[in-house]
């Protein structure tokens, strides 16, 4: 289990307090979306300290940089599809096959790509490209449309995406 959250809320909450309660609760990785990979040493050590890998995120503007933060990242690397704010996609047009290919020649690690994925379509091509999917928003919108029902249809929208990776 992988919680996203920025980077401030870990820090207000305070960093060590934030890891301890995470790892009772079974969280295994955290992605900080809003942390600069130079500015990750202030929450690395803690990470570590609590057995939770501090995952990486290499965006289409990375560039030079993608070995560099392939190379040192733990867990997964989540590869984002787009440019922008997060929300499902009609399209994505980023050239990820160039991304996964200086990932795969930089790691062993798996590497998943997300943002914008909200389709079975989508998550099939993205899987195909790398290791995985990775869904976030879509959800949040089938939980926000359907309250306590939610569970229910988000269940159905997972086993959909799931299926068509088969």
């Amino acid at each position: 289990m992988v919680f996203m959250t920025y980077a401030n809320v870990v820090f207000s909450y305070g960093t060590e307090r934030f890891m301890d309660k995470s790892k009772k609760t079974g969280i295994d990785g955290i992605i900080l979306p809003d942390l600069p990979y130079e500015e990750k040493g202030e929450f690395i050590d803690t990470c570590h300290e609590y057995g939770i890998d501090l995952i990486s995120l290499i965006a289409p503007t990375s560039d030079d940089r993608i070995a560099m933060i392939a190379k040192e990242a733990e867990g997964f690397l989540y590869i984002v599809s787009s440019l922008g704010v997060t929300g499902t996609r009609s399209e994505i047009t980023t050239d990820l096959d160039s991304i996964v290919d200086v990932v795969r020649k930089s790691t062993d690690i798996p590497c998943a790509i997300g943002f914008g994925i909200s389709t079975p379509e989508q998550a099939k091509k993205m899987a195909d490209i790398s290791d995985g999917a990775i869904v976030g928003s879509a959800i949040i919108k089938i939980i926000e449309k359907y309250g306590k029902d939610a569970p229910v249809k988000v269940g159905e929208y997972v086993k959909s995406m799931t299926s068509a990776l088969k």
